[in-house]
């Protein structure tokens, strides 16, 4: 099969969609498909044997200068000034200006390709490729009415307007959702959420969870750093729960020698830099970003605990990685992460979200129990060996596509 796999933005080494596109096309391509990619910036690092077509936009998040102004040169076309007012005026733009740009250039080249895969752009651009009768499918990996319910929770004042605005892209992703005639999503926690919050009917729904490189992520040759902590979450996104997790790495600092790396880029005066100084742990706590594989790897295998304290989660793929490595968890009982790891303790012990105690002790009675970590560390990387695997994604995605194919027409 010819598939267009459509990403509206694609960091390499972070953040689950631009390690989902790389992934599942490499492993599309090794069972036989043809891939190209569409993608804005950040643009995706690929594999041999999968194309690239960057379509750009404005870039107006771009490190280390986001929201900026864009020189008048740089405005080509009205998709353009659409994307920098709804910037201006505090909206997201990109999932709907990159769907349009996407349409444009994929209405003139449909005949090259059996199907479009959307991965949770969901914005407007893709019905007119619907009416045009190409195949589609799209990716939810979670609806990110639980990212507002939570962003909207943590602000107060004026930037409950602003981030009410901010999210208001949510009911443009809801209404394509519901005229997508396939749904991918990578849980069955965030089955039922997308069922529930965009209304997508259940039997368009298909479960396909994602994958880890076992040979990448796998278990450390050198010995673990003692009193080391991993996490990797978007710092200053409040569902992500970094907050919890450096109130309770305060708590056990004042018992036991800790380190806590974090593997994110805090914004600069941001409420996570303001809570570090507040707490007085600015000396033990240390942040990473940019990491390759290889290097998220290592450092991974490196802890003695891995930690996802998120208020939710659609599948979380650091969770899967620090189980392949074998590196002992302790997680939030929220979203998929009971789903992910099993509910039984052997591959992490489950707390309460947003509760800074239990999350102490957790980390606590793990850090001072070697031998339960050993056995959690090998249960958990059976686990990941076992049922993440990116050549079954591939081919169960894969078996997605032949069915909208058989079903003709898209129907957006």
């Amino acid at each position: 099969m010819r598939v267009a796999l459509l990403s509206y933005r694609s960091k390499p080494h972070c953040g689950g969609q631009g390690v989902y596109v790389r992934h599942l096309s490499r492993e599309l391509v090794a069972i036989g498909h043809q891939v190209e990619v569409f993608s804005g910036q950040p643009y995706p690092e690929l594999d041999p044997g999968v194309r690239l077509t960057k379509l750009p936009s404005l870039d107006l998040y771009r490190e280390p200068d986001p929201f900026r102004t864009p020189r008048p040169g740089e405005i080509r076309d009205l998709v353009d000034v659409l994307e920098l007012a709804t910037m201006y005026t505090a909206g997201f733009p990109e999932p709907l200006t990159f769907s349009l740009r996407a349409a444009r250039v994929l209405k003139q080249r449909l005949p090259e390709f059996d199907v479009v895969h959307d991965n949770q752009t969901l914005g407007y651009g893709l019905l007119a490729l619907g009416r045009a009768g190409v195949p589609m499918v799209a990716t939810i990996h979670h609806p990110i009415t639980f990212d507002r319910r939570a962003d909207l929770a943590a602000a107060s004042g004026w930037r409950r307007l602003s981030t009410r605005r901010w999210y208001g892209f949510l009911a443009m992703q809801a209404r394509v959702a519901r005229r997508m005639p396939r749904v991918l999503t990578v849980s069955e926690s965030s089955a039922r959420d997308i069922v529930t919050d965009f209304r997508v009917p259940a039997e368009r729904v298909r479960v396909v969870p994602l994958g880890v490189d076992t040979e990448v992520f796998s278990p450390p040759t050198r010995s673990r750093v003692p009193g080391r902590i991993v996490a990797m979450a978007s710092a200053d996104t409040a569902m992500k729960g970094v907050s919890i997790l450096l109130e309770a790495f305060a708590k056990l600092r004042t018992e036991r020698d800790l380190e806590l790396v974090l593997v994110t880029r805090p914004k600069p005066g941001g409420r996570t830099l303001r809570l570090v100084d507040s707490l007085s742990i600015r000396d033990g706590v240390r942040f990473l970003s940019g990491l390759s594989d290889d290097e998220l790897a290592e450092l991974v295998g490196s802890a003695q605990v891995a930690c996802v304290p998120s208020l939710y989660e659609g599948f979380s793929l650091p969770t899967v990685e620090a189980m392949a490595c074998g590196t002992p968890l302790v997680v939030s009982r929220a979203g998929a992460l009971p789903e992910v790891v099993g509910e039984d303790g052997r591959c992490a012990d489950l707390v309460t979200p947003g509760d800074v105690g239990e999350l102490a002790a957790a980390l606590s009675d793990l850090m001072d129990d070697p031998d339960r970590r050993r056995r959690m560390g090998i249960a958990s990387r059976r686990r990941a060996v076992e049922r993440f695997s990116w050549r079954a994604v591939a081919e169960a995605t894969a078996a997605t596509y032949a069915s909208a194919i058989e079903d003709g027409a898209g129907r957006c």
